[in-house]
């Protein structure tokens, strides 16, 4: 079956300015244009609509989704496997903060008691999942397991007052280092506050902080596409930022 592009937009739930962007910007073409000028898409685009969706629906940016489908070695049926996998994992989050809201309206309705630290329970386990999902796979393969689940624990057993300031220093962090990237200089005060900030930050999740393992987690984020998107979806270029200020903070270059 073929489509108009506002057909398609019907039958997805996307704009017809959106599915004009996505030609534009080459992620998803028409199989063809017709007589009178229009976008006629067909199966094929159907499916690659959906992968976008898919793809989008999990957090990816569009440049980095570009380049995932555009490459020869694209695996649609795998990708969809890989979905699955991350639909059920944001499910189990979404389950565990439902649970702990319903809890909550118990509680308020006087039904059950609930102690401070559970009520806190379902966005502790979403911020492990959160960081699993990102950055999970790197990180044990750099670091190892026994580290890695040392670090989930430590968030998980976190108290009310140390979840409110990692999140707090997490949205810190954010803030100053798209101020100081304005500046353009990674030496800067800005920078190196925001270096500061992170180092804070990450000392929530670790044993004991190290400006070796400091660095090489900045380096990650530039090695990896997808750590790329994140600190780059504002503003691209923040992540070489974050990484060169990080190394200027810490005196260590592993590049």
């Amino acid at each position: 079956m073929e489509y108009t592009v506002q057909k398609l937009g019907q039958l997805a739930g996307v704009s017809t300015r959106t599915l004009r962007y996505y030609d534009e910007i080459g992620i998803l073409k028409p199989a063809r244009i017709n007589s009178s000028g229009y976008r006629i898409y067909g199966q094929s685009e159907v499916d690659r609509l959906q992968q976008i969706l898919f793809f989008r629906e999990l957090g990816v940016s569009l440049e980095s989704i570009k380049q995932i489908i555009n490459a020869p070695t694209f695996d649609s049926a795998k990708a969809m496997i890989e979905h699955r996998e991350k639909l059920l994992e944001k499910r189990k989050q979404l389950d565990t903060l439902i649970f702990n809201v319903e809890k909550s309206i118990d509680v308020i309705g006087g039904k059950i008691m609930m102690t401070d630290k559970e009520k806190f329970e379902g966005f502790k386990q979403k911020l492990v999942d959160d960081n699993e999902k990102k950055y999970g796979k790197e990180v044990r393969d750099k670091y190892g397991e026994e580290v890695v689940n040392k670090s989930n624990n430590r968030v998980k057993g976190m108290s009310p007052e140390e979840y409110e300031e990692i999140t707090r220093l997490g949205d810190e962090v954010l803030e100053t280092l798209h101020i100081a990237f304005k500046t353009g200089d990674p030496a800067g005060e800005l920078a190196q506050q925001a270096a500061e900030l992170h180092r804070k930050w990450l000392s929530f999740y670790w044993d004991s902080y190290t400006k070796e393992a400091h660095a090489g987690i900045a380096q990650m984020y530039v090695d990896d596409e997808r750590f790329t998107a994140y600190y780059d979806d504002k503003q691209p270029g923040t992540a070489e930022f974050l990484r060169d200020a990080v190394f200027i903070y810490t005196g260590i270059n592993v590049k």
